[in-house]
């Protein structure tokens, strides 16, 4: 195999042939190819696209990468679920000890932040001690004991995706649905799921602004995996505005916490997470309708079941054992705390979600190049949804920052983020549909 004839073919347009894919996909898990290759390969694929068939090969030549786990000796069904990404989707968080503590098993494989939007992982890397990259032996011991796990990629889990996963996110070449899908599935199949449910979000803080784009994205993450043999589904949800009332990670952590100790009903954030359970247990067989799923999901919340579960992952994984009891003891403050005046009187009627994840990477929260440091004490909190009222000069959000010229700065930008009118808004569904 030459490289640079096959990101030449695909820079052309051509059709690559599944032994060309594997083939490149192969040296790439080999560290055979450079950096600039990669790139350029992803940027040809950003350009031309990829037939299904090729979108077919490129998910199952990184999903053979590396190994594929086996969930033989456990007796409930293995599911999982996965976002597009946005910002202050937090989501995973709270639904896999949701969904575990009503009697799924849940591996699930996250990623860092992508772009302009948060990563599950950084967010949990501001825990203490937490294992984001376990042996197999313990992954499997987790998910079996606790009923959940979420970590990321290991060295021996679909290494392909992680390689051209951090080259995507520094070129320019996040928001191509033949690339999202191969990232997403590689690591799905990987994982041995049996059911799999996907967040696709729309909206200006999603790669995919335009809900045609997303319904084309969901289709083909839908097709693929359900020709791999896991029954799927997906969601299209709004990204709009952030989900969780915070964007960061230690901020977004406190958001969880808060969220399973039933101190978030009745928010955008707690509709989508309860509708992704309720898909997920009606996928799996474990309730036979959205709405007695959704009660399943309520009562595990409600009685401390679902919190129970996180922290026994989170112990199992390395982190404190008290995290929830105790979030102040381990989940770091940034030194600087500083609110975000409205404007003016009026409705918070629209803002750039977009512009909102840029500046948590401004504060640090985020990374310009995949060698950076993340600051995890820093970002956005309380920040209020759109459709509030407010009178001029009320905090609309709190800016966490590592000093004041930072703090200024995100308070300044974050202003700037948000349109605020005399007229109520008519807000967009949280659920777009279903595919």
């Amino acid at each position: 195999m030459i490289p640079q004839e096959i990101i030449r073919r695909k820079r052309d347009g051509d059709e690559l042939d599944a032994a060309e894919i594997s083939s490149f996909i192969a040296a790439l898990a080999a560290g055979q190819l450079s950096e600039g290759q990669i790139g350029a390969f992803a940027m040809a694929v950003w350009f031309k696209g990829m037939s299904r068939a090729e979108i077919v090969a490129l998910t199952l030549a990184m999903a053979d990468s590396g190994d594929r786990l086996q969930w033989t000796d456990i007796d409930r069904p293995i599911a999982d679920k996965h976002s597009t990404g946005g910002v202050g989707d937090n989501v995973s968080l709270m639904l896999a000890p949701i969904a575990a503590a009503c009697g799924l098993a849940v591996p699930m494989i996250s990623g860092r932040g992508l772009g302009h939007t948060g990563g599950t992982l950084d967010k949990l890397e501001s825990i203490p001690g937490y294992m984001i990259t376990p042996d197999a032996e313990l992954f499997h011991k987790v998910v079996k004991e606790a009923g959940c796990a979420i970590i990321g990629q290991t060295g021996t889990l679909a290494p392909a995706d992680g390689r051209l996963y951090a080259v995507r996110d520094v070129t320019a070449t996040v928001d191509s649905i033949p690339l999202i899908t191969a990232s997403i599935l590689s690591k799905k199949l990987a994982a041995g799921l049996e059911t799999l449910v996907l967040d696709v979000k729309v909206g200006n803080g999603a790669f995919m602004a335009d809900r045609g784009q997303a319904e084309i994205l969901a289709q083909s993450l839908v097709e693929v995996a359900n020709g791999a043999g896991v029954k799927t589904s997906a969601l299209i949800t709004d990204m709009n505005q952030p989900l969780a009332d915070s964007a960061g990670n230690a901020v977004e952590m406190r958001n969880c916490l808060d969220f399973l100790a039933g101190r978030k009903a009745d928010t955008r954030l707690e509709t989508v997470v309860l509708a992704f359970a309720a898909e997920m247990l009606v996928k799996s067989g474990i309730a036979a309708s959205s709405d007695e799923a959704e009660g399943m999901a309520r009562r595990a919340l409600s009685s401390g079941k679902a919190a129970e579960v996180f922290a026994r992952m989170v112990s199992m994984l390395g982190g404190p054992a008290d995290l929830i009891e105790n979030p102040d003891r381990h989940l770091a403050r940034a030194p600087v705390a500083k609110p975000v005046p409205a404007a003016r009187s009026g409705w918070l009627a629209a803002c750039d979600a977009r512009g909102i994840g840029v500046s948590v990477i401004d504060l640090g929260g985020g990374r310009r190049h995949p060698a950076d440091r993340i600051d995890h004490r820093v970002g956005f909190s309380e920040l209020l949804p759109l459709g509030t009222r407010v009178n001029a000069g009320e905090p609309i959000a709190l800016v966490h920052a590592a000093d004041d010229a930072a703090a200024e700065r995100a308070v300044a930008a974050l202003a700037a983020h948000y349109r605020i009118t005399e007229e109520k808004p008519e807000l967009t569904p949280v659920i777009a549909g279903l595919i």
